[in-house]
């Protein structure tokens, strides 16, 4: 028997429910792009530590804007050092992140691509460069060499690229979602009087619920 309306007049079409809409797996997503990402930083710091030797000669790419200089860095991305014990201390910290990043893809929602895209390249960047604490004691691999004859950014590798560009991308979502929380809190607050609790009529909650649906469609 077909369902209706209560209200619906005889003949009318039936009203149905909306179907639902299939999502894939955040693994479809996380996965590939994390093995990826490590697999092109192994392989090409392989390239460098055999193709570069000896270290710390450049071999220009683009003059002096873009060169490839082998370093083994024992301190954290872009040549960050903390002393002697550099190597144990940045190992046991991106382990430990590591665990923090994974306690966020399991609470990810479903869909949400670009959180999931961000922490693929954090967590890839930071294995890729655990990799290379655990193997050597001679550091980490970097090999890109960018600037001038005047000022040069430290020398960095892919892992360091995809901790960086993963980084900011998630700012940017953590960001996104907390600004929907405070929206949401904005317009589900209790009040007996909108106008005297909050100081808004009810075209200013108009406004938020508006504020609240462009944001969603910002980030999906």
């Amino acid at each position: 028997m077909e369902r209706r309306a209560p209200d619906a007049e005889p003949g009318a079409e039936p009203v149905l429910p909306p179907a639902p809409v299939a999502t894939l797996p955040n693994g479809f997503l996380f996965w590939p792009v994390a093995i990826v990402v490590v697999l092109v930083d192994v392989v090409t710091k392989a390239i460098a530590a055999s193709a570069l030797v000896p270290p710390l000669i450049p071999h220009q790419v683009f003059g002096d804007v873009a060169r490839l200089t082998l370093v083994y860095n024992r301190g954290a991305a872009f040549g960050i050092h903390v002393g002697t014990y550099s190597r144990p201390i940045f190992a046991v910290l991106t382990i430990g992140a590591l665990a923090i990043l994974w306690r966020l893809y399991r609470a990810t929602a479903p869909a949400d691509w670009r959180r999931v895209l961000a922490l693929a390249l954090v967590s890839a960047g930071a294995v890729g460069n655990l990799i290379d604490r655990l193997r050597s004691a001679r550091g980490v691999v970097d090999f890109i060499d960018i600037g001038t004859t005047a000022w040069r950014w430290p020398t960095f590798n892919v892992a360091d690229i995809a901790v960086t560009t993963g980084a900011v991308l998630l700012a940017i979502v953590l960001w996104h979602e907390d600004r929907l929380a405070a929206l949401d809190a904005a317009l589900t607050e209790p009040s007996a009087s909108p106008s005297a609790a909050t100081g808004t009529t009810g075209a200013d909650s108009s406004d938020v619920a508006a504020s609240i649906a462009a944001e969603r469609r910002g980030i999906a």
